[in-house]
């Protein structure tokens, strides 16, 4: 603190923060080992104090310790370019696919300069009614102007959030105690954002970022503040995050790319920029913010690496790569509605993930030959009350008939601790991801199970429905399910119906030669079979990458749940995200797994490569895969066989 400069330090590869704040550095939990970095304003006094300061912490900060060898001691620096080029990674989490190239653009968090207090309280509230009026006008208007109906969406929430009357009313107060317009509604906002991040469910917590977004719109207008232009050349743009706002109003002929230090792939961001068919990485920490403006930067939104300065070659294979990529899809396309046979006359279904009921017809145009998976939470939240059996049975109508005849798996309500819904309460769990959630909780409810599967019965009219129930780990739990199901039937008979459950508890899966003997068919859900598996939080912001579900243990348990359905003359699918991977497709298809499900994007590129395989080389490429010892060495080895 006795130094007028800045100085942060960062623990590891994280976030730096203010080395002058108490709270900040106990909030770090550092521990033995780790590597602590410090940076200091450039031109300040503060660089003078950076040897001092580290000198103090290697030697111990007035405690004795235990000395650690000093791997670090020749790579001191005063100033922060040193800092970016060791510490800048060159991974984050793909959100958009495509690859794309150009000079950074970096806009940094913004830092409002307001007065905390007012001098008139009636003249901020007229500051906060004007700067409200102007934000909404600006998402009306670009409303109008978008094309896309999932951004028109996102601005509509945001204009719901704007018009709330519990924020107008908590703000004002905080104006009446005479603060200053944009103190009161900073306060707010970042008060409900804080509490909007701290959700146990990723992606209701992921909404902080809208929260912040809407504030800092109204918060530039309150501050006078000039928005940043951007370049006139293609780009690519950096920030901490973008906000929906930000990304509606890129140039799509200007933006080749983003690249942000926050957010998931299910941010609204990300959703965007996917609408928008921009290529996007996100979550690469915020070292990206230190990327000197009109660096070039590649990026390649399928992988989620990115390179800052590429050689003049690797920009040349990035421009014939997104040529090809281009090419193939367009083909591929072409040719979605054929059916996915190898070169040796093996088919294989391929179906469409459904969480919106209007995307069946989408869905239908990318070729899918059914919905694999429908995720029947999403249509319950898309309602502020529980839907009634009415209201269900309308819905799940609709789908069927898009469908003309294409078969339909349903997966019954699965929402818990991690996935809530507004108006179903569930006490706060400690670890939701193992508490009350899928199948435990409807059996719990068995009333809202049982309306649930009436208006699914009643929608079917002797069109192929399949059922499957959510999260099962114990034959009891199948047969308790199966027990309400039939009672339903008793009263609404389904003639063209198939039962069974969802693979992504470790224990279904050991015990599926068991199961397959009662169920009539098996659906992976790799994505949660991969995270109880590997005991990896598939949303962990540090770990979530080394959640393959390529590694063997998930391909084992994979083989053995086939091998038990087979067995019994069951079948068997995969809807998680390795259904669409291009890695696993081989490998799932060796193993023998019947039906591919995934997004219905992504059903004509993987039809067109099932169509390049031959079923007999998948096979044994399977059993090698099985041998393998990490996802690593699987992916590799299906690099070096199949391309």
């Amino acid at each position: 603190k006795t130094y007028q400069g800045e100085i942060r330090v960062a623990v590891d590869d994280g976030q730096f923060i203010s080395a002058k704040s108490l709270t900040k550095l106990l909030s770090m939990g550092c521990k033995y080992g780790q590597t602590l970095t410090f940076i200091a304003e450039p031109d300040t006094d503060a660089v003078e104090g950076l040897s001092k300061i580290i000198q103090a912490v290697q030697q111990g900060l007035g405690e004795e310790v235990e000395a650690i060898e000093n791997k670090i001691g020749t790579q001191q620096t005063n100033t922060l370019e040193f800092e970016e080029e060791i510490t800048t990674p060159t991974t984050g989490i793909p959100a958009s696919t495509g690859l794309a190239f150009g000079p950074a653009h970096v806009i940094k968090p913004k830092h409002f300069q307001y007065e905390r207090f007012g001098n008139n309280v009636k003249a901020e509230k007229e500051k906060l009614e004007i700067a409200l009026h102007s934000v909404k006008n600006t998402l009306h208007q670009l409303i109008a102007k978008t094309e896309a109906n999932e951004i028109k969406q996102i601005f509509m929430a945001h204009l719901e959030m704007l018009d709330d009357p519990d924020l107008i009313q908590q703000v004002h107060q905080s104006l009446n105690q005479n603060l200053s317009a944009p103190a009161a509604w900073h306060q707010y906002i970042e008060k409900a954002a804080q509490a909007q991040a701290a959700l146990p469910d990723r992606l209701l917590a992921e909404r902080a970022a809208d929260l912040r977004d809407i504030g800092d719109k109204v918060l530039a207008v309150l501050c006078n503040e000039v928005a940043v232009q951007e370049p006139e050349q293609p780009y690519i743009l950096i920030m901490h995050d973008v906000g929906p706002s930000d990304v509606a109003r890129l140039n799509k002929d200007r933006v080749a790319g983003i690249l942000t230090a926050v957010g998931g792939a299910s941010a609204h961001s990300a959703i965007v920029a996917r609408a928008l068919g921009i290529p996007a990485i996100v979550g690469a920490s915020d070292a990206v913010l230190n990327i000197t403006p009109h660096t070039t930067v590649l990026i390649n939104g399928d992988t989620g690496a990115f390179e800052i300065n590429p050689s003049q070659a690797q920009i040349d294979d990035a421009i014939q790569e997104r040529e090809l990529q281009h090419q193939r899809r367009h083909e591929a396309e072409q040719h979605c509605h054929e059916p996915a046979i190898t070169l040796d006359q093996h088919q294989v279904e391929v179906a469409a993930n459904l969480g919106k009921i209007l995307d069946t017809e989408k869905a239908v145009n990318y070729g899918a030959e059914a919905i694999g998976l429908l995720r029947t939470e999403l249509v319950f939240m898309a309602h502020r009350q529980a839907p009634d059996e009415d209201v269900q049975e309308k819905e799940y109508r609709h789908v069927l008939d898009t469908l003309a005849g294409r078969p339909l798996v349903v997966r019954t309500l699965d929402v818990g601790g991690d996935k809530p819904l507004p108006y179903l309460p569930i006490d706060a769990e400690e670890n939701p991801f193992l508490g009350v959630r899928g199948i435990r909780l409807t059996l719990r409810k068995p009333q809202l199970l049982r309306q649930q599967l009436t208006a699914l019965v009643r929608a079917a009219d002797d069109r192929p429905l399949r059922i499957m129930f959510p999260m099962v780990g114990r034959i009891e739990e199948w047969r308790a399910a199966k027990a309400i199901l039939d009672e339903v039937l008793l009263k609404h008979p389904c003639p063209n119906l198939e039962v069974g459950i969802m693979i992504e508890v470790p224990s279904a899966a050991l015990i599926a030669p068991l199961l397959a003997k009662e169920v009539d068919f098996f659906s992976i859900g790799t994505n949660d079979l991969t995270q109880y598996t590997l005991a990896i939080d598939r949303g962990h912001p540090v770990l979530s990458g080394e959640a393959d579900g390529l590694h063997p243990s998930i391909l084992m348990l994979i083989d053995q749940t086939v091998r038990a359905a087979h067995a019994q003359q069951k079948w068997v699918g995969v809807c998680g995200e390795l259904a669409a991977d291009p890695k696993a497709v081989p490998v799932l298809l060796g193993l023998g797994v019947d039906e591919l499900s995934m997004s219905a994007s992504s059903i004509p590129l993987v039809k067109a490569q099932i169509r390049q395989l031959n079923f007999a080389d998948c096979q044994q490429l399977a059993q090698q895969a099985l041998k393998c010892e990490s996802a690593f060495a699987v992916r590799s080895f299906v690099e070096q066989t199949h391309g």
